[in-house]
């Protein structure tokens, strides 16, 4: 459950109308209809209890689950991959066992009499196996069973594209999140499990290993949860927050990199602070800001960054994949695509924060540099952010595999807001980043979970138009619900620069363009899609000097 309730019902329900009963996601894929028995049910708590076991690749434990029925059920039907084993499954009373399935993906349980809406349903999984593991990550998901530079385990899980299912019962869907979530891990000494959220406690056992108990006490997503198992030594600030609040932070590093991590820290720290002063406060405040150390190079996984970049910097002088994943706790954590046809809303506007973050360090000369230089990767096969429910790999153009991706919800998604710059202008596009991000600015004070919620496409763009104050239909409708791109037909005749859109199913296309003429340049509105402009004799102009608009080379 989320803050916007009646948007995620309403997905709940439309999805079911699309899917049938019996539908099953194939285990390797998050998202996409959601079955009718799915959408009867919204979740508002997890509890996830697990050993660890580095010695054979193995975790056991339970899963709570609570939530609030919708539709009269008399079944939960929960995701979990396969490979598991489903020892048991309990009802809310001690003793209280509940008949199940586990095939194919799913487990369902039953119960005794029909559930109705308005009641309180829960159940407890117990389960035990060999999770998934990942081959490549993080391009595809799974447990990363790694060691340190002296042999000691140093264990990662995610699973953005594959789903939260492929280590722990869920519902897997981005349209259902719960209010809070607790998770308790047990690992051998002397190792860490760190996790998301705040750390609550620590005991040791008498079979040498330790429990850590951690809670999270706003809404997240299912892939945003994770866990991360080595001998860290710990880099702690504490970071005063734009909002005035102190927010604890903690890097999780290797023992062997300690020191590059004392000497990375600050500049951890300068992305957080730009992108509260551009976004608004840092969203998780109550919990924490949090980076672990990982074995893969990265994922936004929510008050625990995983950093696998080995402190690289770019030609830019900046850590980007930290950045990147850290502009996640806004565009992913706090504001989630409802469905994952709008994943551009996490990726491209990641992307364009770390365009936004060179601009304030080098100038607008280097903004544009950092633009030239994904501008060349674009595929224009499928829209951006289609109309239909995507699950995760059709979004990304992929087979289930995850091997290679599409990226235009990435590179393009950020060229899209780029040119949307352009048009608006600075002051109104900043102000729909910052209302994007929190649509009321009473949010940015609120740190209990009201601040996060489901989003969409459209809502961005009416949040844009109420900006800008002005209908931008026409400009979405082209960058994102189809794929081509427009071109810009240019001709000179002696004195006239003659300029029109060429639009993809002649879709109205009234984009201005900048004309350069020596060192003078101006916008030439074009309200029709088509404009003439009279130059001075022997002139030689330079249309869209800066390149802002995305458009066909």
């Amino acid at each position: 459950m989320r803050p916007n309730i009646a948007l995620a019902l309403a997905i709940q329900v439309l999805a079911a109308q699309v899917a049938p009963q019996d539908a099953i996601r194939p285990t390797l894929d998050s998202g996409g209809p959601l079955p009718a028995e799915q959408a009867a049910y919204d979740v508002h708590y997890y509890a996830l209890d697990l050993a660890i076991d580095p010695a054979d690749s193995s975790i056991a434990g339970s899963l709570r689950l609570e939530a609030t029925v919708i539709h009269p059920l008399d079944r939960l039907v929960l995701d979990l991959d396969d490979r598991f084993e489903v020892t048991a499954v309990m009802g809310p009373g001690s003793g209280d066992s509940l008949a199940f399935k586990h095939r194919q993906g799913l487990l369902t349980v039953s119960y005794s009499q029909t559930i109705q809406p308005g009641e309180q349903v829960a159940a407890t999984v117990y389960y035990h196996g060999y999770p998934l593991v990942a081959v490549n990550p993080p391009w595809a998901g799974g447990f990363t069973w790694d060691t340190t530079a002296a042999g000691q385990p140093w264990i990662a899980v995610q699973c953005e594209g594959e789903g939260a299912d492929i280590w722990w019962p869920c519902k897997d869907h981005p349209s259902d999140e719960p209010d809070s979530m607790d998770l308790t891990f047990t690992v051998p000494e002397p190792l860490l499990a760190i996790s998301n959220g705040r750390l609550r406690s620590v005991s040791s056992n008498d079979d040498g290993t330790r429990t850590f108990r951690w809670h999270v006490s706003t809404s997240i997503n299912n892939y945003g949860v994770t866990v991360c198992v080595a001998p860290y030594r710990t880099i702690e600030r504490d970071y005063v927050s734009v909002a005035g609040d102190t927010i604890p932070f903690t890097y999780w590093v290797l023992p062997e990199n300690y020191e590059k991590g004392l000497e990375i820290v600050p500049e951890f720290l300068r992305h957080l602070h730009f992108l509260e002063r551009t976004l608004g406060p840092y969203p998780f405040r109550a919990d924490k800001y949090g980076v672990a150390e990982t074995p893969y190079l990265g994922m936004e996984h929510q008050t625990l960054i995983a950093y696998g970049n080995q402190y690289r910097q770019d030609k830019f002088g900046i850590d980007a994949l930290h950045l990147h994943e850290l502009a996640h706790e806004w565009w992913g954590n706090q504001v989630t695509a409802a469905d994952f046809n709008d994943l551009w809303l996490h990726e491209g506007f990641a992307v364009y924060m770390e365009a936004l973050y060179i601009e304030e360090q080098q100038g607008d000369s280097a903004l544009h540099a950092r633009m030239a230089g994904i501008r060349p990767y674009f595929n224009n096969r499928k829209p951006v952010a289609p109309r239909e429910s995507m699950t995760m790999a059709q979004i990304y153009n992929l087979p289930p595999d995850y091997a290679k991706s599409d990226g235009d919800i990435y590179r393009k998604g950020g060229w899209i807001l780029h040119t949307l710059r352009y048009l608006i202008g600075d002051q109104a596009f900043f102000e729909a980043l910052r209302r994007m991000a929190y649509p009321d600015s009473s949010l940015e004070q609120v740190t209990d979970g009201r601040q996060t919620r489901l989003a969409t496409t459209d809502e961005f763009r009416r949040i844009t138009e109420a900006a800008a104050g002005r209908e931008l239909g026409w400009f979405f409708d082209l960058y994102l619900r189809q794929p081509k791109l427009p071109v810009l037909k240019v001709k000179q005749r002696r004195n006239k620069l003659i300029l029109k859109w060429k639009t993809p199913g002649r879709r109205p296309f009234p984009m201005p363009v900048e004309v350069a003429l020596e060192d003078t340049v101006w916008r030439v509105e074009m309200p029709k899609g088509r404009a003439k402009v009279q130059l001075p004799p022997g002139a030689q102009p330079v249309v869209d000097p800066r390149s802002w608009i995305l458009r066909a080379e």
